[in-house]
């Protein structure tokens, strides 16, 4: 892959053309981004090319109004015919659509003013070939690792650029590089008659902070040798302890129901939460947009509104909502910079490491894969499908398949336990282990 840059000088350029063509053209407003994006992935499976891809995209945006009428428009072809038609096209459909009083640009004051360096850019110039034998070597060790491994799912080299560059005619212009790479591996693992599956990935905007290839492959073969031997429980109600990835998607829950657009629908369990005890007292959240090299960062969302650091919880009490421009004036608030979503949240980490953990828990259920879709946003109701291990006596005793675990988002937040020290880095939500009070457990 070759790590030479788009130009954003000639980006930028296209950007402030389509706004002086969306002004002359009638609208009162207009927002343009264009985006160029780069990548190669490669998998392979036990020993062999199983896909082989390259990436190159390129597109235009832009959204039009005209007075409180809104319309967009979008295009891969960014010769300059193809981007004014498609201007012509966003002001055609706004002329069509009905007044939103809520619709617009974003109040001048909110705008980014400065866009900093965040390290956000580290192409990795690796090739097919040089790809291919990383990801061989990941899956070799893996399959090398324990003698009940007995297939594979395949092991996956990716890497990502994209250049992007948004404008609006309130005079903003800005732009940025960005990276991402990844190694992950999938095997399965055979005992008797069952069999089971785990896998393991390393991601980071910088290659050269990924994981060894080989120590990947043996943690997913680990993961997935440890699960052999799985059972059911007797359905019960005992504490439960969300490993770091998956307590990822535990507070995910919580930042769906918190967003402008939930909110303003009245369509959610945590409806008018604002300024309210949501968590315990030892509970928070951070949001820090402008760690360098961290996979969440960014100068200014989507909207060009500016990134700022922020107490989403503190104390268990939740600070705010997550707003863009348009929700937050359905909601008669001002955004918060996450038009596009959040950047880098911070759950505020514990003392405990997860040996701790689950000795502090004693008896109770370490959930290490969950299954199906069973959220209700609204209600916050939540029954999912469970894969992990049973603890008896704070140790592990057995792996545990087939089971459902159950409860409501309000009452699993308000009891939470406590949030561990083994915080995984590899996204935008950086979280511990989460030990959750009492979740109803329905086995055999």
């Amino acid at each position: 892959m070759s790590p030479t840059a788009p130009d954003r000088a000639d980006l930028a350029a296209l950007v402030e053309r389509a706004l002086a063509a969306a002004r002359a053209g009638g609208a009162t407003a207009a927002d343009v981004g264009i985006s160029i994006d780069t990548g190669l992935a490669v998998t392979v499976r036990l020993g062999e090319v199983e896909t082989l891809e390259y990436q190159r995209d390129r597109g235009m945006g832009i959204t039009a109004y005209v007075g409180g009428r809104k319309g967009a428009a979008t295009t891969g072809d960014l010769t300059w015919p193809a981007i004014a038609a498609t201007v012509d096209k966003a002001i055609s459909i706004a002329r069509f659509t009905a007044e939103d009083e809520c619709s617009g640009l974003p109040d001048p004051g909110t705008l980014a003013t400065d866009v900093p360096d965040l390290d956000l850019s580290h192409p990795w110039s690796i090739d097919a070939e040089g790809a291919i034998e990383l990801a061989r070597r990941c899956e070799a060790a893996a399959l090398a690792a324990d003698t009940r491994i007995t297939n594979s799912e395949g092991a996956s080299i990716n890497t990502h650029r994209a250049e992007r560059v948004y404008g609006n005619t309130l005079g903003f212009l800005g732009g940025y590089p960005s990276t991402y790479s990844s190694i992950s591996c999938v095997v399965m693992g055979q005992q008797g008659e069952q069999q089971e599956r785990d896998y393991w990935y390393s991601a980071a905007r910088d290659w050269r902070r990924l994981e060894d290839v080989e120590a990947i492959g043996r943690e997913a073969a680990i993961r997935t040798a440890r699960r052999l031997g799985a059972r059911r429980i007797a359905t019960t109600r005992a504490p439960v302890l969300f490993v770091p990835e998956l307590a990822r998607g535990l507070v995910g829950h919580f930042l769906a129901a918190i967003r402008g657009g939930a909110q303003y629908r009245r369509s959610s369990f945590l409806l008018d939460a604002a300024g309210t005890q949501v968590f315990p007292a030892f509970f928070g959240i951070s949001e820090r947009p402008h760690i360098p090299g961290a996979l969440g960062s960014a100068p200014f969302d989507s909207e060009g509104c500016a990134t700022r650091d922020r107490e989403l919880v503190a104390a268990g009490v939740l600070g705010g909502y997550v707003l863009n421009t348009y929700a937050a004036r359905k909601l008669g608030l001002t955004t918060t910079g996450n038009a596009g979503g959040t950047h880098n949240l911070l759950v505020h980490p514990g003392t405990d490491d997860f040996a701790a953990l689950v000795e502090r828990m004693g008896r109770g259920l370490v959930v290490t894969e969950l299954m199906g879709q069973g959220v209700n946003g609204v209600t916050g109701d939540y029954s999912r499908g469970a894969t992990g291990f049973w603890v008896e006596g704070g140790q592990v005793v057995h792996p545990v398949n087939e089971i459902t675990i159950a409860g409501n988002l309000r009452d699993l937040y308000r009891n939470l336990v406590a949030v561990g020290a083994d915080v995984d880095e590899r996204g935008s939500l950086r979280t511990g282990s989460i030990l959750v009070e009492e979740m109803t457990i329905a086995g055999e």
